[in-house]
């Protein structure tokens, strides 16, 4: 007791001190968790089946909603790569063929909704016929169908994405034909990551107004 009163100024500020860590502690675990429900969070995922004949599903799991600028298709051959906005194609579509039954999948999409694309062999169709692409080259190997998402998620300024590549053997069962490349689907939220996506936007809308 007596080494206690004797030294109970330095326990005192020894006791302060960590006690201010555990709330830093604390307020930094809070911190994180507030900004991980804040980060906006896209899925792209095959339904109803595995192969090219499956959908492609456009899911938003962030906290709040986003807004849908543009769907990229992206082929990836051996030779280059065919990309095609998977939206303006449908809106020239729908226009030429005056569906009234046309959806665009552009505008708003609520926070745990999901968008139903169309199957994965209709987007590649569609790549094929804009680009003239012959069957020959889809029938190579090691050729990938990549889905990029932009979007607008709440008031920030800077567009956000998501990207996810799929193996495509046209020449397998069709099981197999349409593998997903990675477990999950590809966040795009960092700043560098955000800028890639913005000089994806400004590729489209230059090639619009061409």
């Amino acid at each position: 007791m007596e080494w206690l009163n004797d030294n109970a100024q330095a326990i005192s500020a020894v006791a302060s001190i960590c006690t201010l860590f555990v709330w830093v502690f604390y307020a930094q675990l809070l911190y994180n968790g507030y900004v991980r429900q804040r980060r906006p969070r896209v899925i792209i995922n095959r339904g109803r089946g595995t192969g090219v004949d499956a959908i492609c599903l456009i899911s938003n799991m962030s906290s709040e909603a986003i807004y849908v600028q543009h769907l990229v298709a992206v082929l990836h051959t051996q030779h280059r790569s065919y990309s095609l906005d998977v939206v303006e194609y449908q809106q020239h579509r729908g226009e030429q063929e005056q569906e009234a039954k046309y959806r665009t999948h552009q505008g708003p999409l609520a926070s745990g909704d999901y968008l139903n694309i169309q199957s994965f062999g209709d987007i590649v169709n569609q790549v094929k016929e804009y680009w003239e692409i012959e069957d020959n080259l889809l029938q190579e190997q090691n050729i990938q169908l990549e889905i990029r998402v932009i979007a607008i998620y709440g008031s920030e300024d800077m567009p956000t994405g998501a990207s996810r590549a799929f193996n495509l053997d046209l020449n397998a069962s069709p099981n197999h034909q349409l593998i997903p490349a990675s477990v999950d689907t590809d966040r795009l939220n960092s700043r560098g990551q955000r800028k890639r996506v913005l000089e994806w936007a400004k590729e489209i809308e230059t090639h619009k107004a061409r």
